[in-house]
């Protein structure tokens, strides 16, 4: 092992660990097997670290984190509908603004279970952009699709949370 392989591994990958664990926690609904997965990731990343080239480490390792988890989904649940129906669907101009929704003073296990609700590939969407905070880029990046269809399945999973949220509160 070459120090600067190390010293660059420390630097790109470790800093998004706790990012990389969050979402194979939501991808896979099992402490165990998120940290299998992450594990899995960084041992990968770090074999692969010399051939990165990119400036993104937190979203190059993500993506190895996402292809890690749907490796174990793959084999636990072999039928499972990753994609979740995540079509394009034109937005509902007179809906409330999921982001205001959410801001509304929500019981933590109420946001919870509405987003353990939605499929892997939606939940994907929200764990990426509102809890790690990433770009549409970024994000596109991760999950290896064009930004447009970042948008559109961002779009289809808030719509899918809040109507989640809103049939809990009843």
């Amino acid at each position: 092992m070459r120090r600067d392989s190390k010293q660059r591994f420390d630097t790109v990958v470790l800093p998004h660990v706790h990012a990389g664990y969050n979402l194979a926690r939501c991808l896979l609904r099992n402490d165990q097997d998120a940290e299998d997965a992450v594990q899995t990731a960084a041992i990968r990343a770090f074999q692969g670290i010399d051939g990165f080239r990119g400036s993104d480490g937190k979203a190059w390792f993500l993506s190895i984190v996402r292809r890690s988890s749907l490796n174990v989904m793959r084999q636990k649940h072999p039928q499972t509908n990753w994609e979740g129906g995540a079509e394009d669907e034109i937005p509902d101009p007179n809906t409330p603004n999921p982001e205001q929704f959410l801001m509304k003073s929500f019981d933590a296990d109420l946001v919870t279970r509405a987003l353990d609700s939605l499929p892997p590939g939606l939940k994907e969407m929200i764990v990426l952009r509102e809890v790690e905070g990433m770009a549409y880029k970024e994000i596109a990046a991760v999950i290896d699709h064009p930004i447009g269809t970042v948008m559109s399945r961002l779009s289809k999973a808030r719509r899918q949370l809040q109507a989640q949220l809103m049939e809990q509160m009843r």
